[in-house]
């Protein structure tokens, strides 16, 4: 194949990367200093403040482009998200400080029918939408010192 044969190709790859790449679905505000990266895996959720630990980022999560349908499935997407964005910095835990949910758009679909007889115009219509939610949440990376 010759080497513009493979140019549709490429471009493909590269506007799906930048798609992908803007579709985050978290960031991070850093605050502290940051470790070497761990595995999300060795991240541990704490809903009160433990006893000594410093904080090494802001994080905000949701579950956005998560292919999650129920409530419970968009809630571990979002924890799993901040605790992947944790792990990046070296947090060997995530402070949770909240969820919420957070709509984000609607779709929607609607029958209409018309007609005229003579002069009089009748029209009818029939519609429906349905509201997306997404959760979002927020917490803080941090360092958690083993006492």
């Amino acid at each position: 194949m010759s080497p513009t044969a493979c140019l549709p190709r490429r471009l493909l790859l590269i506007a799906v990367a930048g798609v992908l790449a803007g579709c985050a679905s978290s960031s991070a505000l850093v605050t502290g200093t940051p470790r070497p990266a761990i595995a999300a895996t060795q991240v541990k959720l704490y809903t009160q403040p433990p006893k000594k630990y410093q904080e090494i980022a802001v994080l905000e999560s949701s579950s956005r482009n998560s292919w999650s349908f129920t409530d419970q499935a968009k809630l571990d997407a979002v924890v799993m998200r901040l605790k992947e964005e944790a792990a990046k910095l070296g947090a060997n835990g995530v402070l949770l400080q909240g969820t919420a949910n957070q709509t984000s758009g609607a779709i929607g679909t609607g029958i209409g029918s018309g007609g005229i007889s003579g002069s009089v115009g009748i029209g009818v219509g029939i519609g429906t939408s349905i509201e997306l939610e997404r959760k979002v949440g927020r917490g803080s990376a941090i360092w958690v010192e083993e006492e």
